[in-house]
């Protein structure tokens, strides 16, 4: 993937995860578990080197965005929550879940193609995926980078290079 156009990054200190407090202060706040740096340090520079990317702590991990719209999020899961991903990926984890878009065949094909693949069972054109151990991280740069252009305007869309097969997958 190359991008015609060096991405601005929208904040200039990022954590690496939503701030985590604990429940048992009667906050209400559920505590989750920080998504490994090594995880957040493969699939920064994909995301933030899309054209105007940028990156925020979601309420559990962290998510990228562009123009108010999640293209990706990434959290981990344990002992069953966050309930709603513990659920779709049915695992109680401890397991990282990235979540991001699709859309035509290949959204019907990740939903259908089983692990690492999930429907995460929210928004018409949500996937899930389990980031284990066999990942296949120049995989997941193509679809972190369809997703964006799932979600992008037109004009930024143009700006990012993708292969030629890729070229009009939607219509």
């Amino acid at each position: 993937m190359h991008v015609r156009q060096h991405a601005q990054v929208h904040r200039d200190s990022l954590p690496t995860t939503a701030p985590v407090a604990s429940s048992e202060g009667g906050d209400g706040v559920t505590e989750y578990e920080d998504v490994p740096p090594e995880i957040l340090a493969e699939l920064r520079p994909v995301c933030l080197g899309l054209p105007e990317a940028y990156e925020e702590p979601a309420w559990v991990g962290t998510r990228w965005r562009i123009r108010k719209r999640t293209f990706a999020h990434v959290l981990t899961v344990d002992t069953g929550r966050p309930p709603a991903y513990a659920r779709a990926a049915e695992a109680s984890g401890p397991i990282i879940v990235l979540t991001f878009r699709s859309s035509g065949p290949e959204l019907e094909a990740l939903r259908s193609a089983g692990h690492p693949f999930f429907w995460a069972g929210w928004g018409r054109d949500v996937v899930g995926m389990v980031l284990d151990a066999d990942v296949d991280w120049d995989e997941v740069a193509e679809l972190l980078t369809e997703s964006y252009c799932v979600l992008a305007p037109k004009k930024l869309v143009e700006l990012v290079d993708r292969p030629a097969s890729d070229l009009g997958a939607g219509d």
